[in-house]
């Protein structure tokens, strides 16, 4: 089951990066919205439509679950699928980042190459 989900959302789009990690605390879609524009400074700024869209299928895949509602809105959590596989991504941006920073150690960036 795990294998089948990391083939369906990986690579993951920076969208459903950043609701599954706002989602290590429950919040409605609304807070998530709010949540991702923070902790980003305002540089993804997610829309309802992508936000209600990705929810329902993180919802059907079983990776997040509903946690209760506040003031008549659903608040949706992580499930233990959905925070293995916000691991799994983290995982491969750690990689990502470590080469990165290995093969480029060397590089002026303001020099073209």
């Amino acid at each position: 089951m795990r294998e089948k989900l990391k083939k369906s959302y990986m690579p993951m789009t920076e969208s459903a990066y950043y609701i599954l990690l706002s989602l290590m605390k429950p919040r409605h879609g609304y807070g998530i919205i709010l949540y991702v524009k923070e902790i980003t400074h305002e540089r993804i700024n997610l829309g309802a439509g992508t936000i209600y869209g990705t929810l329902t299928r993180f919802e059907k895949d079983s990776l997040i679950e509903t946690a209760g509602e506040e003031d008549r809105r659903k608040l949706y959590k992580l499930t233990e699928d959905g925070l293995w596989l916000l691991g799994q991504e983290l995982e491969r941006i750690d990689e990502l980042h470590r080469n990165g920073h290995i093969i480029l150690e060397d590089v002026d960036y303001d020099q073209d190459i």
